[in-house]
């Protein structure tokens, strides 16, 4: 027995000492290494870029700029990108001629001919991205008798359908409410604040439960839920404070037991769901309670902390990410807001996204989603007049589809990097340049490197000893892929 026990020990600890020495060896010169490129100024986008072609190269001296990658070292598992299916998203999709429907839904979820998005999240009942507020009770109900999605059938569920099916039948999607019914809170208002009456805690964790009873029955899988959008915001729009003690409180006490006990505990619970500002003491109380952290898979953040164009806060992403390990980071909402229709080939909007996408996935990021898949020409509909861009819109007086760069962009990521890929170390010697990297489950290595300043930055791609040169072009992102 002691025998047996001491090999199957060799044996485990063999096999990880393998695998290492097996990346270590990776050996970039044997593989077709393809770049795609999206560029400022010209018509590349998501463009292929030529071949690379890997040399000895060994210690690099500092005058000489390189991007490292060590595809043995690998860190986080990526679950996948995405978008969110709003309201808004799905009445303007509902305006378009089939065509340009059809468009769409490649353009997005299509491996081959669009960026292949893996990953969703929808609403549970309205936000602001709605023509109005509305819920899915009447007034007064506290046993959720009146519960019908019925609303959501007009639009949103077809639009869900859709997408899971160009998706390929699966597609993970999560869910957030924005707030109560207003009879639930203590404002009597879904608008501006207010909290959840403590009376009703328990029924609106079975509200919860109800809405994706319901939506499963009509053939909706739902992967996760965040417990509150924005907790901490008092908006003119659909919205509800809970702090980090009453959030903590709510999931231990009513929403984690109320899962547990309707056999949904496999779904993956976010907590957060606001900006990377207070991440980490939201973290800490959740976390904290031994209690309440069992139903926590992770913590969800977005980025409309103050922009300054710089660190965007993302040391607070890798503080929670070191001290609680065993949760998880996604990203669950972010877009440029003020929407402008004479700004949408502003290069700024997709070099937001690059910036934030490879410093959030650098930080331990898992997944990382889109606000609005698609709006109109106005930035909307938008039932407070909260208008914002998306990475495409629909000029519904044309029926024609709009693509701003940041779809692009968006691209460099969701199109090679694939759920299951898991992160690899990379880094660059000049501040100019930003990077990451991913190992696919199908053994092809994608490096995005992005240059967001006017001037070309060529770099040499350094992987095991060998590199190749890289042109690296004045406000360009692009994906190199070696399979």
């Amino acid at each position: 027995m002691k025998t047996s026990i001491s090999l199957a020990a060799v044996i485990l600890c063999t096999l990880p000492l393998f695998a290492q020495q097996k990346a270590a060896g990776y050996d970039p010169a044997t593989k077709n290494a393809a770049v795609f490129t999206t560029a400022k100024d010209t018509k590349q986008r998501l463009a292929a870029d030529g071949k690379l072609t890997f040399t000895t190269f060994k210690q690099p001296l500092e005058t000489e700029v390189c991007v490292f990658i060590d595809p043995s070292k690998t860190f986080q598992q990526l679950t996948g990108i995405g978008g969110t299916i709003t309201d808004a998203a799905a009445e303007t999709f509902a305006k378009l001629p089939k065509a340009a429907q059809e468009e769409f839904l490649r353009a997005y979820y299509d491996r081959k001919d669009g960026i292949g998005y893996s990953f969703a999240r929808t609403t549970i009942h309205s936000s602001d991205f709605a023509s109005g507020s509305y819920t899915y009770v009447q007034d007064n109900d506290p046993e959720l008798k009146t519960f019908s999605v019925a609303h959501d059938q007009t639009y949103r569920i077809p639009l869900i359908k859709k997408v899971i099916a160009a998706a390929g039948g699966s597609l993970p999607l999560f869910v957030s409410p924005w707030s109560p019914p207003a009879w639930m809170k203590t404002n009597n208002s879904m608008l501006k604040g207010g909290k959840l009456k403590p009376e009703f805690r328990q029924n609106w964790a079975n509200y919860y439960v109800r809405f994706i009873q319901t939506y499963e029955k009509l053939g909706i899988p739902i992967w996760g839920l965040t417990v509150q959008n924005e907790p901490m915001a008092t908006q003119r729009w659909e919205s509800c404070i809970y702090t980090a003690e009453e959030e903590r409180d709510f999931v231990r006490e009513y929403l984690g037991p109320t899962l547990a006990k309707n056999k949904m505990g496999d779904k993956k619970l976010i907590g957060w769901d606001h900006n990377r500002d207070l991440v980490q003491q939201r973290a800490s109380v959740l976390f904290g309670d031994p209690e309440a952290a069992k139903y926590f898979w992770g913590i969800g953040f977005h980025w409309y902390e103050t922009w300054t164009g710089s660190d965007m806060l993302f040391g607070n992403l890798r503080s929670v990410h070191e001290s609680f390990p065993e949760k998880n980071l996604i990203m669950t909402e972010g877009c440029v807001e003020k929407f402008n229709l004479d700004e949408v080939n502003d290069w700024r909007l997709g070099e937001r996204y690059g910036y934030s996408l490879i410093n959030d996935f650098n930080a331990g990021t898992v997944a990382w989603t889109d606000w609005n898949l698609l709006l109109d020409e106005t930035g909307g509909p938008n039932h407070v007049g909260n208008f914002c861009f998306a990475p495409v819109h629909a000029d519904t007086r044309s029926g024609k589809l709009i693509y701003t760069n940041s779809y692009y962009y968006l691209g460099h990521f969701s199109k090679y990097v694939r759920p299951g890929a898991k992160r690899v170390a990379t880094s660059a010697n000049r501040d100019n340049l930003l990077t990451t990297a991913f190992l696919n489950t199908d053994g092809s290595l994608a490096v995005v490197v992005m240059n967001k300043t006017d001037k070309d930055q060529p770099y040499k791609l350094w992987i095991n000893g060998k590199a190749a040169d890289v042109a690296g072009k004045a406000h360009s992102i692009s994906t190199i892929v070696l399979r």
